[in-house]
């Protein structure tokens, strides 16, 4: 059985797990926007698992945060997208996928 869910209901899932704090709300939309988009050009249907997606995924507010995370070998968002999957946010903000 599946449910349909907008982006009102992944939200909502967000905080009924506890996780609301995990991304901004900017960062869910982008994120709620690339998975309805995978399944469409893959033609898979996603399980909801808000679990997964928040060790899945992480968001940073601009490049020198991620570096902190990661190393400062990185100095553009295009040389993150060689080595992982980013989902921009907004002109500074984006997440990615961990690695």
């Amino acid at each position: 059985m599946k449910i349909l869910i907008n982006f009102n209901h992944f939200c909502d899932r967000f905080r009924s797990m506890g996780r609301n704090d995990n991304f901004s709300y900017g960062g869910k939309k982008a994120l709620f926007e690339y998975l309805e988009q995978y399944e469409e050009e893959c033609g898979l249907e996603i399980e909801l698992d808000i679990i997964a997606i928040c060790c899945e995924y992480c968001e940073y507010e601009n490049l020198a945060e991620f570096q902190k995370d990661y190393t400062d070998d990185y100095q553009t968002i295009e040389d993150i997208e060689n080595d992982t999957i980013v989902i921009r946010i907004d002109d500074e903000s984006f997440l990615i996928a961990c690695f």
